[in-house]
């Protein structure tokens, strides 16, 4: 178990710094081998051929002054020593000198990149085992080299080029440019990949939220062609049975109302006596409260399958709603910026807020309508001082024909919760502040 905690929170380390969009990751396996070949191919060449080459270089030079010294002591002679210094200048081209008397300062040595440098003072300290200078810095075309000898001091100057590998340079260019190109002609290609599959998850967002986008076109890879052609038959599909729903409604509409015509009609005709009186009320309002569901889920039903999402002021809508329940005498207050536009099918949402606030009103004497925005969501909450409902029956009261918490049934919470799920965003009750309930609906800007 303690090797457990670890594991977790190393991979979840690993989870925050990995991309997140399917762009990000393949870029990322194209990247990862192109580093991976770099790396091994630079620690081929620098750690191998390289460091033999520059190994090589160093021990030549190297010798070649050893031997031009050795010649040195075997002619002490001035004029012997001239003539060695000046072959030595034509058949090795170094330029050498005597200084004689002169000590060597303490340098600190420094480092430049590649192995030239410590591969040069590895073979002088082999070779002479006496303090020395190698000046890398001083000279762009040479490389100054002090020898402290017993009596005096030899100065070498040697030309870059017999110390310096430079196909090394070339290789890392070669292949550092041609990774990067590689590199650039995959992200360009799997761009084009991903544009395809983020256009097809748009769409299906769009329809997800009740947007008519109309059918995408195919493009890309051979699988991504195949779900953008399955998207769009899925679309054709839900749209027969939205408007097969809107038909079979009408129907039941036509074959509903005629009978609930006749049962009103019946009970208006029954005598008004007083031992039947009160029936009749019950009666009448019964037959009242089924034309009035019917005529609510047949609005719904039409308005889903023939209204279009546009942008709205949530704010206005809100205050419509808030004035029409003021009319029937409810007291609300609405307390939302003053233009809060997003995309919605206008008279769905009115439809929604309205359902949340006539169930408001009938159970309580106070509602208040709120509207915030939250980053990318648009958070909207009715609130009353009624007696609420509690917590563990708030989700069966979005059940159709569920009884609420005065007795009542019907449709209108159901069809709230559709209208929003069909926007992107949902609904949830919770305690109000007021004392009572709270509905709030959160919906995608």
């Amino acid at each position: 178990m303690p090797d457990i905690q670890p594991t977790r929170i190393v991979n979840r380390g690993i989870r925050r710094v990995l991309p997140r969009s399917l762009l990000g990751r393949s870029l990322l396996m194209i990247l990862l081998p192109l580093v991976l070949l770099q790396a091994v191919a630079l620690q081929i060449f620098y750690g191998s051929h390289l460091d033999v080459v520059s190994r090589r270089l160093s021990s030549a030079l190297v010798h070649e002054i050893a031997y031009t010294l050795d010649l040195m002591r075997q002619y002490p002679d001035e004029q012997d020593r001239a003539w060695i210094l000046r072959r030595a200048n034509v058949e090795f081209d170094l330029n050498m000198r005597i200084e004689p008397g002169a000590v060597l300062p303490v340098v600190r040595p420094t480092n430049i990149i590649g192995p030239m440098d410590d591969e040069l003072a590895q073979a002088l300290r082999e070779q002479f085992g006496m303090r020395f200078i190698a000046d890398w810095i001083s000279d762009s075309q040479n490389v100054l080299v002090s020898i402290q000898l017993p009596d005096s001091v030899l100065h070498v100057s040697v030309p870059r080029k017999r110390l310096n590998a430079g196909t090394f340079y070339i290789f890392v260019v070669w292949i550092v440019g041609m990774s990067a190109l590689l590199f650039g002609i995959a992200a360009l290609f799997m761009r084009n990949q991903v544009r395809a599959i983020r256009r097809l998850a748009r769409a299906a967002e769009a329809f997800g939220m009740g947007r008519d986008i109309g059918p995408i076109k195919p493009e890309g890879a051979t699988e991504v062609r195949q779900a953008s052609t399955a998207f769009n038959r899925m679309q054709e599909r839900v749209r027969r049975f939205l408007v097969q729903r809107t038909e079979m409604l009408a129907g039941v509409s036509h074959d509903l109302r005629t009978p609930l015509t006749r049962l009103r009609l019946a009970l208006a005709m029954m005598p008004a006596r007083d031992d039947v009186r009160q029936d009749v009320a019950e009666m009448t309002a019964d037959v009242e409260e089924m034309e009035r569901m019917i005529s609510g889920y047949l609005a719904f039903a039409r308005g889903e399958a023939t209204e279009q999402a546009e942008s709205v002021n949530l704010s206005a809508v809100l205050e419509e709603v808030a004035a029409g329940a003021r009319r029937s005498g409810a007291e609300v207050a609405v307390d939302a910026p003053e233009a809060l536009t997003l995309s919605l099918r206008a008279d769905a949402v009115r439809r929604a807020v309205t359902n949340l606030v006539d169930n408001a009103r009938r159970h309580a004497h106070r509602v208040a309508l709120a509207a915030m925005q939250q980053g990318r969501m648009v958070f909207v909450t009715v609130d009353d001082d009624g007696p609420g409902i509690p917590p563990e029956r708030r989700e069966s009261v979005f059940r159709p024909f569920e009884s609420d918490s005065t007795g009542g049934t019907g449709l209108g919470l159901t069809i709230a919760r559709d209208i929003v799920r069909a926007h992107g965003g949902e609904i949830v009750l919770e305690d109000s502040p007021l004392g009572g309930l709270r509905a709030r609906i959160r919906l995608p800007v």
